[in-house]
């Protein structure tokens, strides 16, 4: 929101929420139901295809998207350092509101105008018109009312909301108030409506064009230079008909320079050019890409979860995830591609960077899917792709390497001993977390608690968490009758009389796993408190109860670059396994955290307060 906002700032539609797309609705159900009821003679494809472009257009602009966070995730020829929060995800999550207002005006002018009906696939004359058209009238008057916008009165009013992003993502090209939006249709439409009037239009002149500035918005608005070098060598003169990322980047951090449109000309020409275009230029393309300090190796969950990771859908990674339907009806044959390309080509890859004071870390993801961690036919794949991203991260002179969710496990590699086995001369510690995730359920248990009730699968950090609840005098009671065996088997000499097996529900505090089945759930008195020890959360059937998230930590504020989510985390919170990997390297704690040992669960807790992480608030 601009600092003093003018009128029509806001979209007609914005009342609508995530039902704005039904303005639409009617526009495109006529071009549909015309085009496949009219004979050949009558069809026109022109205007059938209107809708179609415009879903083109938001998968040309999410493309960019995905493309520009894995990029500046890896640090290789990124311009700016700085990272995005959350304040401008949600600030930029109406990006599509400008393809919409596209649309009403593209079907509008197919009704209205004389020359908007039946049009011709190809003219080559409104091809050189359109080209010429923008490269004098639209880029001239684009410089002098950007210039204009950056004036005190409009620029409070309008342009600041644009510009309130200092480090630029694809989507912020089109973030503007809805009078700006009118006022940069208008400079668009002068070739579109040369065209029309002329009778020199054509499908191929009309797609191009605004393919064109669609794709000329997103590459200057990208926070890595892809421009090559070379380009300028061959073809000097381009320097002034092209801009770069890198030189528009100025203007967002600058702000009184670089105002042209695509075309440095006119920049050039009044002397408005940022003296150092050229530096950041060839420094941004020399970049190399970054070695982090710690990595923290995770995976996707479900098949949908590709679209809420931050590589995905910005507006869905930044909020907890939740399954949505739209996303498995209606995306279910890009879903199903999606897994088909990751089981034939699996690669480790970059999701997320992040700067906590000195330290630098990133997260990478492991391109399999909860339900092939559960194969044992698939163990070997997973181990290969985590032993992989182990020794890449060897390579890289990475200090620590955190495992998250079924990264670590018992039956998949004895909680990451495995890779420290086959490779002994390995130098970067690798952690499992549970440690971190022992002290965070200690903690999460309310003062003056003499009982819980126990019910999940088994795991390491389960059984140091309930040896730990029993040593402090709280009694431990099993409802499944395996489990108390295998726990009592496992240790019985440490625990006394604390630990009961017990078919009773009663427990007011439950700490639970992965097993829990929902009849389970409902025998649980109202007001429970269910506590997860697993890396995955059960599913929530009881809203007379309170659940707690799985062990996380919320993240000091100065840990930098956090905008989106982790998995079904609250903002800003982190998974208790991720967190023990940053310590380790924060204390520069020369141990690997694996296997069936566990490191010092007091330790490791003093130390996550005193780097300022901070546990979840927990209900009365």
């Amino acid at each position: 929101m601009a600092s003093k906002p003018g009128i029509l700032t806001e979209w007609p539609w914005t009342p609508l929420g995530n039902l704005k797309y039904l303005v639409l609705a009617p526009w495109a159900i006529h071009a549909t139901y015309s085009f496949l009821t009219k004979d050949g003679k009558e069809r026109d494809v022109s205007h059938f295809l209107i809708f179609p472009f415009l879903l083109l257009r938001m998968l040309h602009n999410q493309l960019w998207i995905s493309l520009s966070r894995h990029r500046t995730a890896k640090g290789n020829n990124r311009i700016v350092d700085k990272g995005i929060e959350f304040e401008q995800v949600d600030r930029e999550r109406n990006w599509d509101d400008q393809i919409i207002f596209n649309g009403i005006i593209f079907y509008v002018g197919y009704f209205t105008l004389p020359g908007g009906k039946n049009m011709p696939l190809w003219r080559a004359d409104g091809v050189v018109i359109t080209m010429l058209l923008h490269m004098g009238p639209v880029e001239f008057l684009y410089y002098w009312l950007h210039r204009a916008l950056h004036h005190h009165y409009l620029y409070s009013r309008y342009h600041s909301h644009h510009h309130s992003s200092i480090v630029t993502e694809p989507i912020t090209s089109v973030i503007h108030p809805f009078a700006e939006h009118i006022g940069y249709f208008l400079l668009f439409a002068i070739p579109l409506l040369t065209l029309n009037f002329t009778r020199t239009s054509s499908i191929v002149s009309f797609v191009g064009y605004i393919s064109y500035i669609d794709f000329m918005n997103n590459m200057g608005h990208c926070n890595f230079e892809l421009v090559p070098k070379w380009l300028f060598s061959i073809f000097p003169f381009l320097k002034y008909l092209m801009y770069t990322p890198s030189f528009h980047s100025l203007h967002h951090t600058q702000f009184r320079t670089n105002y042209s449109l695509f075309m440095p000309f006119y920049d050039y020409m009044y002397g408005t050019a940022d003296k150092s275009t050229d530096v950041l230029y060839e420094k941004s393309l020399t970049r190399p890409e970054e070695s982090p300090d710690v990595v923290h190796l995770t995976h996707l969950t479900t098949p949908d979860s590709i679209y809420h990771i931050r590589l995905g859908f910005a507006s869905l990674a930044s909020k907890p995830y939740i399954s949505k339907w739209y996303l498995r009806v209606i995306l279910w044959p890009l879903t199903s591609a999606y897994m088909t390309l990751f089981w034939i080509f699996s690669s480790t890859f970059v999701l997320e960077r992040n700067q906590f004071n000195k330290l630098k870390s990133q997260t990478w993801v492991i391109p399999k899917y909860r339900i092939q961690y559960l194969l044992k036919w698939q163990n070997e794949p997973v181990n290969n792709l985590i032993e992989e991203a182990i020794l890449d991260a060897e390579e890289r002179d990475v200090k620590v390497l955190s495992l998250g969710l079924l990264n670590q496990g018992e039956d998949l590699n004895v909680y990451g001993e495995l890779y420290i086995r086959r490779n002994p001369k390995l130098k970067m510690k690798v952690v499992d977390g549970s440690s971190l995730a022992v002290a965070v359920l200690l903690n999460s248990i309310p003062k003056r608690t003499t009982q819980v009730l126990f019910r999940g699968k088994l795991s390491k950090v389960a059984y140091f968490t309930i040896l730990a609840l029993c040593q402090k005098g709280i009694q431990v009671t099993c409802s499944l009758e395996e489990e108390y065996e295998k726990i009592n088997m496992k240790l019985n000499t440490k625990l006394g009389v604390k630990l009961a097996f017990s078919k009773n529900y009663a427990h007011k505090i439950w700490l639970i796993g992965e097993g829990l089945s929902k009849e389970e759930q409902k025998k649980a008195p109202k007001g429970t408190l269910f506590i997860p020890f697993s890396q995955i959360p059960p599913k929530k059937i009881r809203k007379d109860c309170y659940y707690q998230t799985t062990p996380a930590m919320m993240s000091p504020k100065s840990f930098e670059n956090i905008d989106s989510c982790e998995n079904w985390l609250p903002r800003r919170v982190m998974s208790a396994w991720r967190v023990a990997g940053i310590l380790h390297a924060l204390e520069g704690w020369n141990v690997h955290e694996c296997g069936h040992t566990m490191f010092d669960i007091e330790k490791i807790w003093e130390a996550s307060l005193q780097h300022g992480f901070r546990p979840l608030m927990m209900p009365s």
